[in-house]
């Protein structure tokens, strides 16, 4: 596919990144000439220099001919205003990057009369993701596929439950809820696992499951979690707004904690249903004065990636339920298991995979298979969902213990005429399945890719 994007910062070149390895055909726009200098330098792209909401830069770069065209500048009106100039050259699809809540509802009820086929919000778009992780207690992490149907979940194997010691062989004659382990973490090691597999305390564990049955699943291992009641934040940026506006709308119990006296003010004055303290969330007694202990789950969402950490590890010690933490920056990310740091997010990882989603969903009008795809474990490994829609005589219809596939990928799930199958493997892929599939290698574009 031809992608261009505009608005090369974090979370630009975050998307560049993980677009440049799927092998499209990609040119940025930027007015920082050793910018674009150093990207097309690092990776496989063509680079404009100029104004990307500009007709006569857009031309240069050859939107015309684009299937995607991305607006990610600091600025909404730029992106919005380009997208509409992109449309008007005629690009096939537009993405903006719209983050003013003032015109987020607006701009979603208009974007077909402006042109823009997605929006994305990185700091809604992290609550909201936020919000599952605090719904789901027990839970890390939790993907979604054939349309909410399927969920790949990441747990904690803690010491108690009842998967420590067992192998995934005798787990599947031990539980009566059907689930597939189909990737283990374990002291920075990655393994597609195998049946004589043994889970130890502390691996996080990666399975599929029937979203009616993941609470049987998690409550026949133990790790069923009581709700969480009371939620505190600190740091008081959009995505606290955000996140506390729909917590508060769930009934939960909210203090934010903010430093910033004027900050502070206007969260109060725009949620009324949340507690918010001018204070210094960083300080170890403002935190207790303002009853750490009693909550349920600590949520660190302040600027600076270390503050986060510190405060979160605090968190635990407090023996708060859970803890969720901002990081931003891709070098701490093998260190925060160690330090008990186990639920994070990243905005611009957040806001990437959901456009790496789209992009697939758009590869696979134009001859891919793939319909959803999610990057796990800091990107090294992916989920894919394709569409078993070709004549492929020599996989259909054949146990899956008859096909022989490549190192390190899974057969995960088969979506089959809205029925969910946990395969084993006497299961069968038929045509018309939609099919989940866990594994190492990259850039798989069709089902029969997985194959010897």
């Amino acid at each position: 596919m031809r992608i261009v994007i505009i608005g090369l910062g974090t979370i630009g070149k975050t998307i560049l990144k993980t677009l440049s390895k799927e092998r499209h055909t990609i040119t940025i726009i930027d007015e920082n000439k050793e910018k674009i200098e150093e990207l097309i330098e690092k990776y496989d792209v063509s680079g404009v220099v100029g104004n990307g909401a500009c007709m006569e830069i857009q031309e240069e770069a050859k939107v015309k001919d684009a299937d995607l065209f991305i607006a990610l500048a600091d600025s909404d009106e730029l992106n919005i205003f380009a997208c509409m100039v992109a449309r008007k050259v005629g690009a096939k699809n537009t993405i903006a990057r719209v983050r003013n809540p003032d015109y987020s509802n607006q701009i979603a009820q208009m974007k077909d009369d402006l042109g823009i086929s997605m929006l994305v919000n990185p700091e809604k778009d992290t609550a909201k993701e936020i919000f599952s992780l605090i719904n789901l207690p027990s839970i890390v992490q939790v993907e979604h596929f054939a349309k909410g149907r399927v969920l790949l979940v990441e747990i904690v194997a803690e010491k108690g439950c009842a998967l420590v010691g067992e192998t995934l062989i005798s787990l599947g004659k031990k539980l009566t809820t059907k689930v597939l382990i189909c990737a283990v973490q374990r002291k920075g090691e990655i393994f597609i696992p195998t049946g004589h597999f043994m889970i130890e305390a502390g691996d996080r564990i990666h399975f599929t499951s029937d979203v009616n049955t993941l609470g049987d699943f998690l409550a026949e291992v133990n790790l069923v979690k009581s709700p969480l009641k009371n939620v505190m934040i600190v740091g008081g940026n959009k995505i606290s707004l955000y996140l506390a506006e729909q917590l508060s709308q769930k009934k939960y119990k909210v203090k934010l904690i903010e430093n910033n006296k004027y900050n502070a003010e206007e969260l109060a004055e725009e949620l009324p249903r949340v507690t918010v303290v001018q204070g210094n969330g960083m300080r170890h007694d403002v935190l207790i004065e303002e009853g750490i202990e009693a909550m349920d789950c600590f949520v660190a969402l302040t600027e600076i990636d270390e503050e986060n950490m510190i405060v979160s590890m605090f968190a635990n010690k407090m023996q708060v339920k859970k803890t969720i933490t901002q990081i931003k920056r891709d070098d701490l990310y093998g260190i925060l298991g160690e330090l008990g740091i186990l639920n994070n997010v990243s905005p611009k990882h957040v806001v990437a995979n959901r456009i790496a989603s789209y992009v697939r969903a758009l590869a696979n009008k134009r001859g891919s298979n793939v319909l959803t795809l999610s990057r796990l474990v800091n990107d090294q490994v992916e989920a894919l969902e394709f569409s078993a829609a070709k004549t492929q005589e020599k996989i259909y219809n054949v146990p899956l213990k008859q096909l022989q596939t490549k190192e390190n990928c899974l057969i995960a799930c088969i979506m089959r005429n809205n029925q969910v199958i946990i395969p084993d493997g006497n299961a069968c892929i038929m045509q018309g399945d939609n099919v989940i599939v866990v594994t190492t290698h990259k850039n798989f574009d069709d089902l029969t890719d997985i194959f010897m």
